[in-house]
């Protein structure tokens, strides 16, 4: 990798003071997946951090400032969690943009304290990134990970060893009780700041014969440090440590079990959504109805029936699904740091690699359910180009977080009355639908791309350990909030033109006319021709076209357009009996169980996002793809939306 930004060497002793006194001591955390990098980077920063692309990249990582709890603040530092990487010899875009934080640093000007996060029961692998570092020239501390595991198996390590052969500081870390932080913050408070012209150089990739040489030369070394008391008997107390989680895995990797219990994990999940968030749930919609009934009381007028039937009615009708999108992220959470999702992605490896995909996609597809947007930037760690064209496609046909507003209403009215196990049932099955369309479209591309690549599948697995539920629910709750930041404006700004569109001209005539002859209501009618196929009218339509900012509008648009005003005793049961009493000007009902599963099927499908479409652009530095998915999946959905609602009309279900 060509690094331009290594700075002229030349440069004096006092240029370089001058220069440090202007600079921002910053640490880098570099190291294999699953080392226990995320958990040392929780630590260090007390779970406080912002997650931002790389500049240049559309890769995330995570910047924080070290916590508060470890003293003097005017000694703080900047912290940043570099995607995972086995080598300085990258193999996929994600190690490519390690490579660049640290060599590169464009958003520091100083070149960054490494901490190299080693994990302690797999140094033969894990240590060959120290080798490099060490011959590259970086300053770099070791922190040995998984401390408390050797501990408990009474394995002993001469560290001493460790410091002599990669002539660097090295400190165990316990991550579950956080022992050997406080030594490694002292240590890096006391290292002074480096400019970026320290003496670091690019290193060529390594032979298969240096590669050989280099390993045994770390065996060699590990042997050292485990023979200061018995390198035998160490080694079986660390391979001891392995035990249970090799005894999970004779059950959970069972090519049949393994596959079995993975889909009634993922069934669980889903279907724990709906019914596990329902009385938070019923608490938001209380709360918002309150908060309207009061706002039409105290407030007459224009004004009031802004506030109340726009923003507040706009609002509630999707802010009351959050406890389900924290029930969506939190449950990946749970799945990754147990270190099941390595395992999900390992089962799934060989059904993928039938539709031209390998198990690297799994991540990637399964981050899909939470957000299209992050899980497009995820493929960047897919190293054929083409396994990765063929994830970015069909990510958007999983039901992303932005979807559950819609699928929970639309649920709601066919389920309305009925336990609740069944609504449940229902979403998982679109769940477990959105998987077969987007398996479906894989084959389909699959067949059409040549393939000139041969993809490989490697995957670390963790041990299984107890989730730290408190990073794990702090993780969920920032993701939620981040959910909430970046679809609230977007359905005030939409809530503002609905109700405006909806009110003029004719604001001062009853709400049926005054719908009729608004603005959005003539134009609406003019296209309802399209919309009627597919069993509903204009209102509907309009709440279609608007998804397309954000999904979740479609829910506040039906609020808006049939007027759900604040005398019910929830919003959402409110807008519920509303669609159910709604009717064509011939006096059919719109909502039906056809005209609903077609809406379902069409929001299963389609692709409404437009920071999809942006991110595609963006990441494949092409328009292409973003337009052939906007047109196919927006069509396709339709269609069958038209087809399914016509199917059930012509058997007799209404």
């Amino acid at each position: 990798m060509r690094n331009s930004s290594i700075v002229n060497s030349d440069m004096n002793v006092g240029d370089q003071n001058k220069s440090a006194k202007n600079c921002e001591k910053w640490v880098a955390l570099v190291g294999a997946p699953n080392s226990g990098k995320t958990t040392l980077y929780n630590w260090l920063t007390n779970s406080k951090f912002k997650t931002v692309n790389y500049p240049g990249a559309t890769v995330e990582y995570s910047v924080g400032k070290l916590a508060a709890r470890y003293g003097d603040e005017k000694e703080s530092f900047s912290v940043m969690d570099t995607p995972g990487t086995y080598s300085l010899f990258p193999k996929s875009l994600d190690e490519e943009v390690t490579l660049k934080a640290i060599y590169e640093h464009p958003q520091f000007e100083c070149s960054p304290h490494i901490i190299l996060v080693v994990d302690g029961t797999q140094m033969a692998r894990h240590l060959l990134v120290a080798q490099q570092m060490k011959e590259a020239g970086f300053h770099f501390v070791i922190a040995l990970t998984m401390a408390d595991l050797l501990r408990k198996e009474n394995v002993q390590l001469d560290l001493s060893i460790l410091e002599n052969q990669f002539s660097c500081k090295v400190i165990a870390i316990d991550g579950v009780l956080g022992s050997g932080v406080n030594e490694l913050v002292t240590l890096l408070r006391q290292a002074p700041v480096y400019t970026s012209s320290q003496q670091v150089k690019a290193i060529g990739s390594w032979s298969e014969i240096v590669m050989a040489e280099k390993i045994q030369m770390i065996e060699s070394c590990i042997k050292k440090v485990l023979s200061s008391k018995d390198a035998v008997s160490s080694e079986k107390k660390i391979s001891k440590i392995y035990e249970l989680t090799a005894k999970i895995d004779r059950l959970l990797l069972h090519p049949l079990i393994g596959i079995l219990l993975f889909v009634l994990i993922m069934w669980g999940l889903f279907s724990t959504i709906y019914w596990g968030a329902s009385p938070l749930m019923d608490l938001v919609d209380q709360g918002f109805s309150a908060l309207n009934n009061l706002i039409s009381a105290q407030i007459s007028g224009l004004l009031g029936d802004f506030l109340a039937n726009g923003v507040v009615s706009s609002f509630s009708a999707v802010l009351i699904f959050v406890p389900q999108i924290f029930i969506l992220f939190f449950g990946i959470g749970l799945l990754e740091s147990s270190g099941y999702l390595a395992r999900a992605a390992t089962l799934i490896d060989r059904p993928f690699s039938k539709l031209g995909l390998s198990g690297r996609s799994f991540v990637p597809v399964l981050s899909g359910f939470a957000c299209a947007v992050p899980a497009i930037m995820a493929t960047r760690n897919i190293a054929s180009k083409r396994d990765r064209w063929i994830t970015n496609f069909i990510i958007p046909l999983m039901s992303c977080s932005a979807r559950l507003p819609v699928y929970a209403l639309l649920l709601g009215f066919l389920f309305y009355d009925q336990p609740a196990w069944k609504a449940g049932f229902g979403l998982a099955l679109l769940y477990i639908g959105s998987l077969i369309v987007g398996t479906l479209a894989a084959a389909i591309v699959n067949k059409i791309l040549q393939k000139n690549d041969v993809s490989l599948f490697m995957m670390e697995l963790p041990m299984y350990r107890r989730p730290q539920w408190k990073i794990l629910i702090k993780q969920s709750l920032t993701r939620t909030q981040n959910y909430v930041k970046r679809a609230g404006p977007v359905i005030f700004v939409f809530a503002v033109l609905i109700w405006a569109g909806t009110t003029f001209p004719n604001y001062q005539a009853d709400n049926h006319e005054k719908l009729q002859s608004s603005y959005l209501g003539q134009a609406g009618q003019a296209i309802e021709p399209l919309f009627r196929p597919m069993g509903v009218d204009w209102r509907v339509g309009v709440g279609l076209i608007s998804a397309f900012a954000a999904r979740e509008v479609f829910v506040s648009s039906l609020a808006v357009m049939f007027n759900v005003d604040g005398e019910e005793d929830a919003q959402r049961e409110g807008l519920i009996k509303t669609m159910s009493e709604a009717t064509f000007s011939t006096g059919e009902k719109i909502f039906t169980v056809a005209s609903v599963v077609g809406l379902l099927l069409f929001f299963m499908i389609a692709l409404q996002c437009m920071s999809t479409v942006a991110i595609q652009i963006k990441e494949n530095s092409t328009w292409h793809l973003a337009i052939l998915q906007l047109v196919v999946f927006n069509v396709g959905a339709y269609a069958i939306a038209v087809a399914v609602v016509q199917g059930l009309r012509s058997i007799g279900v209404q």
